[in-house]
């Protein structure tokens, strides 16, 4: 089978080398470099990668991914979208061609760690599925662009992991004017308008948020779980900086009815009643949410439902709950998961005294 790699690329020096060497498992590199003022594009053509150059304007991601895409030959079997910070994990060429020779799908989905951790343990994880055939698909929406198809789909998902080592130093400031054009393109678009409800969070843009969060449940195509509890719980945030804890209870408790499987609302709520010394109440949560032990494979799983966070609020909540011993043992979880965080270790401190035999 012919499988080719494309991708974008712009201002990834230092990312080239071991891009390229995770990438040529595949039949041929495909770069569309969008104007690097440094020496991507020397590096990939070294590589034997072969480089198209463009400049988009007005930039989109949706229209530089489509124009990367048409420079892939049309008898490629499988295409591979990635970015210039991803590396797979070897053999996955042939993991691939063997599940796509048995099943004969038009799109696959893969482990995605989208962040991981200094010794390369997968922090935050969920599937992607940029991998398809050749002449089926195109790319759609300014930002947080996703691969669409007129025709019937058959996806499968392959054994085969992506991770993703970004550039922290790169600005995401464009996500917010595309995210608004995306919402003003398709206003009935629910991914769209739950992604631009987030934004206007990160900016602490509350009203806006909470405005534009409100649209995505309203929406009638907002029908998946996860992401309508993600959306009352980015509200319930939103309340709480502007000072309604109420009605950030409310949607903290909406969230976990909408999916009373995932971890985060239980959690989020806890922090609410332990920042106003309800700790009975947090303890409850706490512990409803410690019985949760699947992660969920998808981008609304949030590291604080799994790591050290978690940990450090189940101890205080059992601690002014009479739990000596559960909180002893949770901060020491705490500390394993994160050993540079010194509260954690003064607050054992003072917790071994009430140690019970």
């Amino acid at each position: 089978m012919k499988v080719i790699v494309y991708a974008i690329a712009k201002n990834e020096e230092k990312f080239v080398d071991r891009w390229v060497d995770s990438m040529q498992e595949a039949d041929e590199i495909i770069v569309l470099d969008t104007g690097s003022t440094d020496k991507t594009v020397e590096k990939l053509k070294k590589r034997n990668v072969k480089v198209y150059e463009e400049k988009i304007y007005p930039w989109r991601f949706d229209t530089a991914r489509n124009e990367s895409l048409a420079k892939v030959p049309k008898d490629a079997d499988i295409c591979v979208c990635t970015d210039l910070d991803e590396v797979f994990v070897p053999g996955w060429r042939a993991i691939l061609e063997k599940c796509w020779e048995q099943e004969h799908p038009t799109r696959a989905k893969y482990t995605f760690n989208w962040k991981l951790d200094e010794n390369n343990n997968p922090r935050v994880t969920f599937l992607s599925n940029k991998i398809h055939n050749r002449t089926d698909y195109h790319w759609q929406n300014a930002v947080h662009e996703v691969l669409a198809s007129k025709n019937e789909e058959k996806e499968i998902e392959v054994p085969i992991t992506l991770n993703h080592y970004p550039d922290a130093t790169k600005s995401r400031s464009s996500y917010l004017p595309l995210l608004e054009i995306s919402v003003e393109e398709d206003p009935e678009n629910d991914r769209n308008l739950h992604y631009l409800g987030r934004e206007y969070m990160y900016y602490e843009r509350w009203d806006d948020c909470i405005k534009l969060l409100h649209r995505h449940l309203k929406c009638k195509n907002a029908t998946w779980k996860d992401e309508r509890c993600a959306s009352m719980r980015f509200m319930g945030r939103a309340y709480q900086a502007k000072g309604y804890l109420e009605e950030a209870e409310n949607w903290w408790k909406l969230a976990i009815n909408e999916a009373p499987y995932l971890r985060e609302g239980y959690i989020e709520l806890a922090g609410l009643y332990i920042s106003e010394n309800k700790y009975n109440e947090a303890y409850e949560l706490l512990n409803q949410a410690y019985q949760i032990k699947e992660k969920s494979k998808s981008y609304i799983n949030e590291e604080f439902a799994w790591n050290d966070a978690f940990y450090d609020l189940f101890s205080l909540a059992a601690f002014y709950t009479g739990h000596y011993n559960e909180a002893i043992s949770y901060v020491k979880t705490a500390i394993e998961m994160n050993s540079n965080e010194k509260r954690y270790q003064d607050n054992l401190n003072l917790m071994i005294p009430y140690q019970m035999n």
